[in-house]
């Protein structure tokens, strides 16, 4: 979930944020309002490069009951939480997460909300490290050789650039 996402400013690195979700292994994006330059790019991506990325899901203002109940448990990525090598294989053990980042300044409720509110680092950074990081300790880096399936796949390669086109292959 990308909390706070600011139109005018945050296309890009919502994008990215996007991206990276899909890309480690979530199965979908919550977004606190609506873009839908973002929705088109998360879309495309999926459509040729494959997998089951639901895209995004809006997430109304006010409904705070859509990040509780459900057996959903939230982790809220910020610099002055837990830090993450202590709480994540509590985490790990959960069957229904909710994942959370921020745009702007975090809202205080997000952080009594949270299950665990975690910390990539206590230094500034970005939340698309953060989300990165978080998502290939989860996943124990498993999400690093997940087969996409019906979409471009890029063959690895000390040299050179192989793309496997869902009809044919091309070198590069």
């Amino acid at each position: 979930m990308r909390l706070g996402h600011r139109p005018e400013r945050d296309k890009r690195i919502t994008t990215h944020v996007g991206l990276v979700a899909r890309a480690f292994g979530a199965s979908e994006m919550l977004l606190t309002g609506r873009d839908a330059h973002i929705e088109e790019s998360l879309k495309d991506a999926a459509s040729r490069w494959g997998g089951s990325f639901a895209s995004i899901r809006r997430l109304l203002e006010g409904r705070g009951h859509s990040l509780e109940g459900g057996g959903r448990k939230v982790v809220h990525l910020t610099m002055y939480g837990s830090n993450l090598p202590d709480v994540i294989d509590e985490i790990r053990g959960c069957q229904s997460l909710l994942v959370a980042v921020g745009a702007e300044k975090v809202p205080a409720e997000m952080y009594q909300l949270a299950d665990w509110n975690v910390a990539v680092g206590n230094q500034p950074h970005s939340e698309v490290a953060a989300l990165a990081v978080f998502l290939d300790r989860l996943f124990l880096g498993r999400e690093l050789v997940e087969d996409f399936a019906g979409g471009l796949k890029i063959v690895p390669m000390q040299h050179g650039k192989q793309v496997i086109y869902p009809e044919h292959t091309e070198k590069i």
